[in-house]
């Protein structure tokens, strides 16, 4: 029993906040709004999933938020000047991916510390997002081969529901069936011992920053898509959920390591909480005074580890 509860006593505990919102709030239990919660989640999730990534490395990626936006402003400049989608989306991409490489050669070839080369990364994609837009989000309507992206169904699926079924089961084979997925694993567990027996542990650092950018130029295409606009800060929000996300995972499924699926769980737990406190009619800013309990007492949880991870500063 005590084993079950220190492996997913924070997923009970997140299936107990569900019930007790299905008793309290007004049509939380509605077919319409478990749905936007679930879609709602995808965005949180996707982003999260690239933190999960680096973190896995031992390295940190304060930049998700800020490349985010960047990668959405170059998606909508695009497809708001009339070019086609697959451009639009192939560029967002490639400017997530390329702040990730960018930050993964200055921590390991520059050598750099994570923090400061990622918050650094940050400051640069936020000033070149209001460069291109000049403040100004770009609206419109814009192409259904673009919108549907986020918009569209498959077989009665939502499309956002299946890009973060498939960016979380790509990035758990990922982990857990390759030889990339172990190395990487070993490299944050164990830096020096995984370079002395022959891993290439800065490829590594690089490999989880990269993907980490990739995943944050994922989350900006379907967030464009889903709002049709794109503005220079719009995936600001997510920030403080992204790193909530993946500590309160790290409560559970593997206690003290970040996973793939303790970060799903956590990430809908924190919108099931969200969309619950909002039926119930709580300010805006009890929000936040939970999501700060919660990013404290999850890093407390997992103490032990912490101390070795990235986050000690």
């Amino acid at each position: 029993m005590r084993a079950v509860f220190e492996t997913w006593g924070t997923a009970l505990a997140g299936l107990a906040v569900v019930l007790f919102f299905v008793v309290a709030a007004p049509n939380f239990a509605s077919p319409t709004n478990l749905l936007n919660i679930v879609k709602e989640t995808s965005f949180l999730a996707i982003l999260a999933l690239g933190f999960t990534l680096a973190l896995i490395t031992a390295e940190l990626d304060l930049s998700i938020a800020d490349v985010a936006s960047l990668a959405a402003v170059v998606t909508g400049f695009l497809i708001h000047g009339g070019h086609p989608p697959a451009l639009a989306v192939a560029a967002g991409l490639g400017v997530g991916l390329l702040c990730g490489l960018v930050n993964g050669v200055s921590v390991t070839r520059l050598r750099v510390p994570a923090l400061i080369a990622t918050l650094g990364m940050a400051a640069m994609a936020r000033g070149l997002g209001f460069m291109l837009t000049e403040g100004v989000s770009f609206v419109g309507r814009w192409p259904t081969g673009f919108t549907g992206l986020a918009r569209a169904s498959v077989w009665g699926i939502p499309a956002l529901v299946l890009w973060m079924a498939g960016a979380a089961a790509i990035a758990l084979v990922l982990v857990k069936a390759t030889r990339t997925g172990a190395r990487m694993t070993a490299t944050g567990e164990a830096e020096e011992a995984a370079r002395l027996s022959g891993i290439a542990t800065a490829r590594m650092k690089r490999i989880g920053l990269a993907l980490s950018g990739l995943a944050a130029g994922l989350t900006a295409v379907l967030l464009t898509a889903s709002l049709s606009s794109a503005a220079p800060n719009m995936a600001g929000d997510y920030f403080l959920y992204a790193i909530a996300a993946v500590l309160l995972g790290m409560t559970m499924v593997e206690p003290g390591r970040a996973n793939i699926p303790g970060t799903l769980i956590a990430a809908l737990t924190l919108k099931v909480l969200g969309n619950g406190l909002v039926l119930m009619g709580a300010a805006y800013y009890v929000q936040d005074i939970v999501l700060g309990f919660i990013i404290i007492a999850s890093v407390a949880v997992s103490a032990s580890v912490m101390r070795k991870a990235p986050l000690r500063l």
